[in-house]
């Protein structure tokens, strides 16, 4: 791979040209990872007050009652979008499906276990804890333990 850096005072904005014979997995990573750096903040409430949230400080978000919150530690906050839509945003951010209502922070794990009826209980590094119903194991395991997925992380 080669690199071209123009500094000119020309120039107003940052503008990223990538020119490629074709779209490779290595391309896409690299694609996936300018996308991360563009949303770098969650908005939510907390008592009144609007609170804003890197996405790393946060466990895992749910649904719950019509309403999704995000939790950081032991603090509960309502977020002002839809589940689907922060799916949308946080999974190039290393967050995954945990089960139809949670969606967790794959690097804020710090470790699971397994429940006898198959799910697997989730403990966060802030002592929090989540449950990943059977249908989303194996794609966890395949993300934390080897490594895989969709996008290769």
């Amino acid at each position: 791979m080669k690199v071209n850096i123009d500094l000119d005072d020309q120039y107003d904005e940052l503008t990223i040209t990538i020119q490629a014979k074709e779209m490779t997995p290595e391309l896409a990573e690299i694609i996936r990872k300018l996308h991360i750096q563009s949303s770098k903040r969650l908005v939510g409430v907390e008592e009144d007050k609007t609170i804003l949230l890197s996405p790393s400080e946060v466990d895992y978000v749910f649904a719950e009652k019509r309403k999704v919150y995000g939790v950081s530690g032991r603090r509960k906050i309502e977020m002002k979008l839809k589940l689907y839509e922060l799916e949308e945003l946080l999974v190039p951010q290393r967050f995954m499906r945990f089960s139809k209502s949670v969606i967790g922070n794959l690097d804020q794990i710090d470790h699971f276990e397994l429940t006898f009826n198959g799910i697997l209980c989730v403990h966060f590094k802030s002592g929090t804890k989540e449950y990943v119903s059977r249908s989303y194991v194996a794609e966890l395991k395949k993300k934390l333990i080897l490594g895989g997925g969709e996008d290769g992380k």
